[in-house]
Formats: structure tokens, C-alpha cells, sequence
């Protein structure tokens, strides 16, 4: 495909088409080796080689990343003290990714990169109702009722309840491995139940599943606190047709492939 070069650069994030354009007239471009510095050259995002400032500078319209969020880093495109999950993403083409929606600092699992404007909005907006599944590690004690008190929606101090949410209760470990072959949360499960820890030691720890279709500030912990249960530990498992590789261990991430793509925009 050939576009100007100003289009390629502003594509690339490297400012608006204004920015860039400054860029180009300060010298800092080649083309296949050979300095330029008009912003109207044709360029072929296939064969060409752009280079700003020495380092090539590669092309792709839209790039979608399949991200395993380790705890610890913030869900955040850029922060000027810490780290976020956009550092891991080392063969990016693209300056202008950002994560799709946030998870908790502490909150593990899967997280979509892209630079897909239209497709973020789909996925987070209240109206589409977007699955998002999680795995969830509770302490205290479990109400009788508490699917049915989640699937009425319950009150987190917002103006409004949460929507339903679907919640699967897990009375051994086994059961839930049964359906989620997940070595990582297991051996979190172990550390749990096997710590020496005073303030963990004895407590009785309970494996949900939740399936909710909001993303409220620190949703999943509000809706168990508010039935007397604390969340311990979190991973996020899919987010609409999205499920998480099990091949990828946190801190690890993919493109996605043709069909995860093709299913999302189909949603």
C-alpha cells in the first residue's frame, strides 16, 4: 500500500500530521537509506524502509496484542514514575497502543493491547454487555445465596446496583482445574493454603468463577466485600470472544491471529 510519508509517520505515532511534517523538514528521515525531507513522498508500507533518527520505523494500520498482566504494573499506556504494562511490549510498530479497559494493579491475567480506537469502544461500552471472566480466590464466609444475591446485582455504594453477574462456587480446588487446566493458579492456590503467615494461616479460602459485564472501579473486590468476603487473588480469563493462551505466562504476550481478530470486530 502507498501513502504519503506524513500519513506513515502519524500512523506510526510520531505526532500529528503537523508534528510530523516538522519532523520530516528537520532531516531526521530516510527512506531506504536516502535522506527526506518532503512530507508528500509516496511511500510503500510493504517494501519500503523507514528510519527516524537512525531506527527503523515500522508500519502496521492496527496491532493487536494478547497480553498475560503479571501483578505489579499498572494498566496504563505511559506513567512518568512507574512501569506499565505497555513497557512489556517490546515489538510494537506502533507509538500510540494502549491497553483495551484496565485490570488492578494487582490483578493478573488477560489484557488486549491495540491501537484499535473503534474496536476499544465496542468492547467497553455499557450498552454491548461484554463478557469478562474471572477467577477469584475469597476469604470469609460464603452466603448460601450469594449466586443468586450476584445475579440480582448487588449494592457496591454506586448510585445504581451492579448488572448481573454470574458466579460459579468452586468447593475444591480440583473441580475448578478440572474446567481451567491453570498451573499458575494452582501453585498461587498452594502458596495460599500452605503459607506460615499469621495473618493468612487457617483462613478458609474459597475459588469462584465470575462472569460480569461492567468495568467499575474495583467491581469484582466491592461486590464480595459487600457480602463479607475478601478477594485475595484475581486473574482474568477472557474478554468477549477472548480467552486467555495458556501458553503464556505472565509477563508474556502474542499478537493475536486471524480468527481472534475477526471475532472481536464481528462482535
Amino acid at each position: 500500500m502507498k501513502i504519503r510519508l506524513d500519513k506513515y509517520l502519524a500512523d506510526a505515532g510520531f505526532g500529528t500530521r503537523n508534528e510530523v511534517k516538522a519532523l520530516v523538514k528537520s532531516g531526521v528521515i530516510t527512506i531506504n537509506g536516502t535522506l527526506c525531507k518532503d512530507s508528500s513522498q509516496k511511500v510503500d508500507t510493504d517494501t519500503d524502509e523507514i528510519c527516524v533518527r537512525g531506527e527503523s520505523a515500522g508500519y502496521a494500520e492496527y496491532e493487536y496484542y494478547m497480553l498475560h498482566k503479571p501483578a505489579g504494573l499498572i494498566t496504563a499506556s505511559r506513567d512518568k514514575k512507574e512501569k506499565t504494562v505497555l513497557d512489556l511490549i517490546k515489538s510494537k510498530k506502533r507509538r500510540d497502543l494502549f491497553p483495551v479497559g484496565r485490570l488492578d494493579r494487582d490483578t493478573e491475567g488477560l489484557l488486549l493491547i491495540t491501537n484499535d480506537g473503534e474496536l476499544s469502544h465496542r468492547l467497553l461500552a455499557p450498552g454491548k454487555h461484554i463478557d469478562k471472566c474471572y477467577a477469584v480466590i475469597v476469604t470469609g464466609k460464603i452466603p448460601e445465596d450469594i449466586e443468586i444475591l450476584f445475579e440480582n446485582g448487588i449494592d457496591i455504594g454506586d448510585d445504581k446496583l451492579t448488572k448481573p453477574a454470574k458466579l460459579r462456587y468452586f468447593p475444591e480446588l480440583e473441580d475448578f482445574l478440572k474446567i481451567n487446566n491453570d498451573p499458575i493458579f494452582q501453585d498461587k492456590y498452594n502458596e495460599l493454603t500452605g503459607s506460615d503467615d499469621p495473618s493468612v494461616k487457617g483462613e478458609k479460602y474459597s475459588v469462584f468463577e465470575i462472569t460480569i459485564t461492567e468495568g467499575r472501579y474495583h467491581e469484582i473486590k466491592r461486590m464480595f466485600e459487600a457480602v463479607g468476603c475478601k478477594v485475595i487473588y484475581l486473574k482474568r480469563y477472557s474478554m468477549g470472544s477472548l480467552k486467555l493462551d495458556p501458553g503464556l505466562s505472565p509477563g508474556d504476550y502474542r499478537e493475536l491471529n486471524e480468527n481472534e481478530i475477526k471475532a472481536l470486530l464481528e462482535k
